[in-house]
């Protein structure tokens, strides 16, 4: 119980203007710019969400800080649509502030093809740009690195166009 308060206590100090310090509207172009650009060279869809804290219908629930987070990530998956790809290949990079915690939620179709020692690889070097306040170096680098992958595994055909089934803006909550 008196984990779910301090859990509570810690996600209720944080709002979206702490999500706006950490990645300010220059950035968020930027990495707007970024995700595009990587569409343009595969045929994936690739989503960033980066939240400060988690609703209270999580914080209260009977579950490990890394599983609440993993559920938030895979709720959030579901919300922005990134499952619903024409080739079951979109990537979502979830932050979450106040647990300094990442995941990567990637469709059926990467999942597939892709051991989860890489992603959870990733999320390691994510990890230690995040605890260095370096958020935007962070989701750049993980996002080079999804978009590495999308290219090995879902390349463009020669005179091919990704029809961008995504919004490419990252989400901020």
């Amino acid at each position: 119980m008196l984990n779910r308060i301090q859990r509570t206590l810690k996600h209720a100090w944080l709002d979206e203007s702490t999500t706006r310090r950490a990645i300010p509207i220059d950035s968020l172009q930027r990495l707007q710019q970024r995700v595009t650009a990587s569409e343009q060279r595969h045929a994936g869809e690739i989503r960033i969400y980066v939240e400060a804290g988690l609703p209270l219908s999580y914080l209260w629930r009977d579950a490990s800080t890394s599983q609440i987070t993993r559920d938030r990530a895979l709720a959030m998956f579901s919300k922005l649509r990134v499952w619903d790809t024409a080739q079951n290949n979109g990537v979502l990079i979830y932050l979450l502030l106040a647990e300094h915690a990442i995941e990567l939620v990637a469709d059926r179709g990467l999942s597939e093809v892709v051991e989860p020692q890489v992603w959870q690889t990733m999320v390691e070097r994510m990890r230690t740009a995040f605890q260095q306040g370096q958020f935007e170096d962070g989701l750049t680098h993980a996002l080079e690195e999804v978009s590495t992958l999308l290219v090995a595994h879902f390349p463009l055909k020669a005179g091919e166009t990704n029809p961008n089934e995504l919004s490419d803006r990252p989400v901020l909550n």
